[in-house]
């Protein structure tokens, strides 16, 4: 695996009495797409603008290349940052936007003309040179702030939630854009949203964030397979969380009914927090369910339905490819691999990862 890049180290940050950051410890691969998830206020951007040189931290070090640059001024930083609103100069040309940060280096004029064809090609707007940012949809403003910041040749791109004014189709098309272009360009990508489906889509490694802490750290795969608490599995998709009791090794009892799993080493008798996915739960014949309900509700998705369903006091989340109508009595399956059993935590922002070379 290539080397760490960026260490941040026992890093806290407080606005006020509002503690942002709690001892955060996360190192960043050369070459690696990372995302920072997580809900409104989690300390996914304070991470990134720390990282950029915007802030300053209370406490702890950040390492790039092995150098400390926790004040370091932002110019100074080999990374560019690529935000929301693009910011981009409404008085310029696209030519003259992408030279901005070129022309401050003092860069000859041939060497910025060929690099902004060479940005220009690369984020698929070649003659948009002489074009005013006015006449520019928000996607081809997007790919012009992206342009900018690339053509300084940052080791890390910073991207705090780039796609977010975008409608649904331009986002799918930028997020592939993006991979595109981590690809050629083999720089790291730093990119911060409290989009899930984003995440999945673009991420070497996924940071969940929650209340200040680092939730989990892993692949997509790994976040939405095999969430490490009961936030992760509520924030990645869609779960079926439930109160349950760990029997004892691969035994589990959730809503009166005791189910086998695979999971060992809880304890007899111990309470669990047991996640289970939509797509997981199998609608059988009454009789060869574990449980038997009722559908309350049934939505068409379009590759899937989505549906409600009653059973021992709880409402079930399911997706299936098919048709069940609502009123139909149905039984409950699940199969013991894709029941995920968890500790409960102790405090709904306890810290559930630690960092491992």
């Amino acid at each position: 695996m290539s080397k760490h890049l960026i260490d941040f180290n026992n890093i806290s940050k407080s606005y006020g009495d509002n503690l942002v950051l709690d001892e955060l410890n996360l190192y960043i691969r050369e070459n690696e797409f990372l995302t920072l998830l997580g809900p409104s206020g989690c300390g996914k951007t304070t991470t990134l603008r720390l990282l950029g040189g915007f802030e300053r931290p209370d406490q702890g070090q950040i390492l790039f290349d092995g150098r400390d640059i926790t004040n370091l001024p932002a110019n100074e930083r080999k990374l560019n940052t690529v935000f929301q609103k693009y910011s981009l100069f409404p008085h310029m040309t696209i030519a003259e936007n992408i030279a901005f940060g070129l022309k401050i280096s003092k860069k000859s004029k041939d060497y910025i003309k060929d690099k902004i064809k060479y940005a220009l090609k690369l984020v698929n707007l070649e003659g948009f040179e002489d074009r005013s940012v006015d006449s520019l949809s928000g996607g081809q403003q997007q790919r012009i702030a992206i342009a900018r910041a690339i053509v300084n040749e940052p080791k890390v791109l910073l991207l705090d939630e780039p796609l977010g004014a975008l409608d649904l189709k331009l986002r799918q098309n930028m997020q592939y854009e993006l991979i595109r272009l981590k690809e050629e360009l083999g720089i790291t990508f730093v990119y911060v949203t409290h989009d899930q489906e984003e995440a999945l889509t673009m991420s070497d490694t996924i940071v969940v964030m929650n209340q200040g802490y680092i939730q989990q750290i892993g692949t997509p795969e790994d976040i939405y397979n095999e969430p490490q608490n009961a936030f992760v599995a509520d924030f990645i998709g869609h779960s079926n969380i439930l109160d349950g009791t760990m029997i004892k090794d691969e035994l589990v009892e959730i809503l009166g009914v005791r189910i086998p799993c695979v999971d060992k080493g809880f304890g007899n008798n111990k309470p669990v927090d047991v996640v289970i996915r939509p797509e997981d739960v199998e609608l059988v014949d009454p009789a060869e369910g574990y449980m038997e309900g009722d559908v309350t509700s049934l939505i068409f998705k379009g590759v899937h339905y989505e549906l409600d369903v009653m059973s021992n006091g709880y409402e079930w989340l399911v997706h299936t490819t098919k048709y069940v109508p609502v009123g139909t009595h149905v039984g409950i399956k699940v199969i013991p691999f894709n029941i995920q059993i968890m500790h409960k935590p102790e405090s709904s922002d306890e810290k559930a990862v630690e960092i491992d070379e």
